[in-house]
């Protein structure tokens, strides 16, 4: 054995060259119990080729020995041969020690191929062989919450988490909590963040995002501004947390955390979106267009931009800023029929009559049945002397509010003047 032992210290030396020349004379001489462990050095160290030669000779002299079976198929799977791999883990007999394992190496490759039923099948059957084994309990938890049958998952899930902790790096409480999260149930799915203790900055995300769904706000801001402490690169912290300060009306602190967002993440469009909005608030009116503008640049139809730019250029009377921008907008191809009927609202403040009209008739094809536009649509014709246009207008407007007196009353009114 003092021959393995060499090899490793030649690898963990970066000798790799002289530890396969040793591992390759030796083997040659090797009891059949080496030759195994030489395989499997050579599998840990991504040797595949050479330990499955290994394997395969083994094999030939004990062809039916499921340790090498199992063995040989984790290795092909590694190299992405799953169907040889099935192939061998097929030949693995019942009364075989490494059956339930084969089994289960054969659920986890089914599942891979979207072949569920037949995975469980296979953990099925694993599990009235050994009923007390957790590794299979976890195998039948994570097949259901990967299928999306998150009632099964989680009674599996419970079962484990009153022995275990975690499995194969997998917290048993992280789990429970994402499927009751995904099931909407908030609320249970923080109890079971709250039961754990990490500094995984995933987890840590996923901690605060449910706290934020469970209307806990003091516990996401505090998860997520401990994330950030762990690992300040975790760029999407940075929105969720301005965002749920803005919901506590700590607008300045949601600012600057936008802002450090920004510096870390600067093509983010709804970072910079975020910190327009807040810097509006704070009455930074320069800057907050500064931010939006650069928003609408990194998406040219991000209509939620662009329209509180365009408030703000209306609040402050800014209405060619509006013309400028809606128009260079729908150069690059980009339609709405709300930014119409906002360049219509523009025109008509700069009292360029004949665009302003041209913009409420493009807007009017896709506003049928928006009350407010055909109210404005409407008031607007009769102001240009096109009562006849406006009357059918007005009277879609009442059908959309038919409680609407002084509407109506001017409709009459413009009847009568009509019949004049």
């Amino acid at each position: 054995m003092e021959f393995l032992k060499k090899a490793i210290d030649l690898i963990a030396m970066g000798q790799v060259e002289e530890a396969l020349d040793l591992l390759q004379e030796k083997q040659k001489q090797a009891t059949d119990d080496e030759k195994f462990m030489i395989a499997d050095l050579y599998y840990e160290n991504g040797f595949f080729d050479e330990a499955i030669t290994v394997l395969n000779q083994l094999l030939k002299k004990y062809p039916n020995d499921g340790q090498l079976l199992t063995r040989l198929a984790e290795m092909h799977i590694e190299l992405e041969e799953d169907e040889f791999a099935i192939q061998l883990l097929n030949d693995v007999t019942e009364d075989d020690p490494a059956y339930v394992a084969s089994l289960i190496q054969l659920a986890d490759l089914y599942q891979a191929q979207g072949l569920f039923e037949v995975s469980e099948q296979k953990l099925l059957t694993a599990k009235n062989i050994a009923p007390d084994e957790k590794v299979i309990d976890f195998a039948l938890a994570e097949l259901f919450f990967s299928m999306g049958d998150l009632g099964r998952a989680i009674v599996h899930y419970e079962k484990l988490k009153a022995h275990v902790e975690e499995i194969n790096n997998i917290a048993i409480s992280e789990r429970l909590a994402e499927c009751h999260a995904l099931l909407g149930h908030y609320e249970k799915a923080l109890a079971y963040y709250m039961d754990m203790d990490t500094s995984d900055p995933d987890k840590m995300f996923k901690y605060g995002f449910t706290a934020q769904q469970a209307e806990r706000n003091e516990i996401a801001i505090a998860q997520w501004e401990r994330l950030l402490e762990v690992d300040p690169h975790y760029h999407a912290a940075y929105y969720h947390l301005a965002n749920v300060l803005k919901e506590e009306n700590m607008f300045e602190k949601a600012y600057d955390i936008s802002l450090q967002g920004i510096s870390y993440d600067n093509f983010n469009k709804e970072l910079y979106f975020l910190a327009g909005e807040l810097a509006s608030h704070l009455q930074q009116e320069e800057k907050a267009i500064e931010y939006l503008e650069e928003a609408i640049a990194l998406d040219s139809d991000y209509q939620e931009a662009i329209l509180l730019l365009v408030q703000i250029y209306s609040n402050n009377h800014q209405y060619e800023n509006i013309i400028e921008l809606l128009t260079s907008i729908q150069e690059t191809g980009v339609t709405d029929p709300i930014y119409d009927w906002e360049l219509a609202k523009a025109y008509k403040e700069e009292e360029l009559y004949d665009q302003a009209l041209n913009s409420y008739q493009q807007a009017s094809s896709y506003l049928q049945h928006d009350s407010d536009f055909l109210e404005e649509y409407g008031y607007y014709l009769v102001e240009e002397g096109r009562t006849e246009e406006a009357l059918p207008i007005l009277q879609k407007y009442m059908q959309l509010v038919p409680e609407d007196e002084d509407v109506f009353s001017f409709i009459e009114r413009l009847k009568l003047s009509s019949d004049e």
